[in-house]
């Protein structure tokens, strides 16, 4: 306990004070549950038929007292940790103001329609507050622990940005250096060029000079060829209309040579025509006498055909009918018929002749 509350009497007796309130308002709560508990008991028995209903109602009263244990010891632990704070003094006057009340409405309404929704309801209402409180003291230690990693980030990003800002001045004076560097030999460069350009242009204005020179010497001569072409073009033009003049001479001699040759030409034409004219007079009359003549020598040749047929006819039945006789004779001759037949008295000496005749032939 701080030395400066302890020394205090008035915040001894204020402490007992509330001490002494809270112990009755607790004593007094406690007579007010177990009142209920026996009002309970009273009402269940005279309801036998909701049996099931009261060992519900058992359950839920062991539970809220069990929670109202609970929330006694961590009011006596918070006191006894710190008793004298003005803000645990004014949450524990809240605290109990709100028990209070919620107990107050609880006996009613175990009284009248003998249920305690209310009881539930505060208790559900609790958890979900303290539930936020929980997430709340989770974010802020979560924001706490980013807030250092932030900070230490912050240094090190310091720490980086002084190493770069003394990198970069260094190359900034580097950079300088090669600036400084960069004058000098610009303004080297400057003059090279400078002279550079001006013998250039030194060169250039010669070679004009020597190129006008060379324009005026071309255009001289140009002009003396002009002259040259001048002269020989009367020249020529005088040529042209003297051979013009020749030559239209001549196209008068063959005009007329023309005129002649073309009247000569027409009068060999008609006597052409007038041949021609006679000749094929002629030609229709030697094709009449050709078409005649080819007519008698076909008819000829076709009768000529006729007789060679026929005599070839005549000759193969000539040989054909000699060629039965001598068949036809043969036969009688080996068979003995006709007047090839033998007599009866010589048959046997013809036989035997017979057979010589054929063993000397053999």
């Amino acid at each position: 306990m701080p030395a400066a509350v302890a020394d205090s009497e008035e915040n001894d007796e204020l402490l007992q004070d509330d001490l002494n309130g809270l112990r009755d308002d607790q004593t007094t709560h406690e007579e007010q549950f177990n009142k209920a508990l026996k009002q309970k008991d009273t009402l269940t028995a005279g309801f036998k038929n909701l049996k099931e209903g009261r060992e519900e109602a058992l359950k839920n009263v062991a539970k809220f007292g069990k929670q109202l244990k609970d929330q006694t010891f961590l009011f006596g632990q918070g006191l006894r940790q710190n008793p004298l704070a003005p803000d645990n003094l004014q949450k524990v006057q809240e605290d109990r103001t709100y028990l209070e009340g919620i107990l107050n409405e609880t006996l009613s309404e175990i009284c009248g329609p003998h249920s305690f929704s209310k009881l539930i309801k505060a208790v559900t209402e609790e958890q979900k507050k303290k539930a936020r409180l929980m997430n709340i003291i989770l974010k802020e230690e979560e924001s706490r622990k980013r807030i250092k990693m932030l900070q230490k980030r912050i240094v090190e990003v310091k720490r980086e940005r002084e190493v770069e800002v003394s990198e970069r001045n260094q190359m900034i004076a580097h950079l300088k250096d090669q600036l400084q560097e960069m004058k000098a030999k610009t303004h080297m460069e400057g003059k090279y060029i400078r002279k550079c350009a001006e013998v250039q242009v030194a060169e250039s204005q010669k070679r004009c000079n020597i190129s006008e020179r060379d324009l005026e010497d071309t255009k001289d001569l140009y002009r003396l060829k002009m002259d040259e072409e001048s002269r020989v073009h009367a020249e020529t033009c005088v040529f042209l209309e003297k051979h013009i003049y020749d030559l239209q001479k001549k196209l008068d001699d063959w005009i007329n040579r023309h005129d002649v040759d073309v009247a000569k030409l027409d009068h060999d034409l008609e006597v052409l025509q007038v041949s021609k004219a006679k000749d094929l007079e002629r030609l229709d009359e030697l094709t009449k006498l050709y078409k005649e003549y080819e007519q008698v020598v076909v008819e000829d040749r076709v009768k000529k055909e006729k007789q060679k047929r026929k005599d070839e006819q005549e000759e193969n039945e000539l040989k054909s009918a000699i060629k039965i006789q001598a068949w036809f004779r043969g036969v009688m001759v080996r068979r003995c018929l006709g007047p090839f037949r033998q007599k009866k008295g010589k048959k046997g000496k013809k036989g035997k002749k017979g057979k010589k005749g054929k063993k000397g032939k053999k």
